[in-house]
């Protein structure tokens, strides 16, 4: 069940990112689900969270398109490695790539965590300064 939840979850994700409504995603969290990535000290919660979470991911980009490159999923979690290209706001170019976990509770997320490389949310000039 858990690898059903995790295909249904990657392909709403998709969904979303194309159509820019969070509903179908924020549908599939539990009341008490918590969201959170790495820019994030404390998780949001709720269903009211996760509509935050997506709708602030989905603002940094003009567009955006996720490709999922290898789920694993046991009775309760999936991990989900990933790639995503698109554009940001501001008109750059961005691909990066990172891990996304959800764990699965009565058929709907409850608690969704991702990790990536942040350093291409920095302005160009910062990026190179880095290298």
């Amino acid at each position: 069940m858990t690898s059903e939840i995790a295909d249904r979850f990657m392909q709403t994700l998709q969904q979303i990112e194309a159509s820019g409504d969070v509903e179908p995603l924020v549908e599939m969290f539990a009341e008490d689900a918590e969201s959170i990535n790495l820019a994030m000290v404390e998780p949001l919660r709720g269903k009211d969270g996760a509509r935050r979470f997506w709708q602030k991911y989905l603002s940094v980009f003009d567009r955006i398109h996720s490709d999922f490159t290898h789920v694993t999923a046991d009775s309760k979690t999936a991990v989900m490695e990933w790639r995503s290209q698109g554009t940001l706001s501001n008109g750059e170019d961005v691909h990066y790539r990172g891990v996304s976990i959800i764990e699965i509770d009565n058929g709907l997320v409850q608690a969704f965590r991702t990790y990536y490389d942040s350093a291409v949310f920095l302005p160009t000039g910062a990026k190179q300064a880095q290298r």
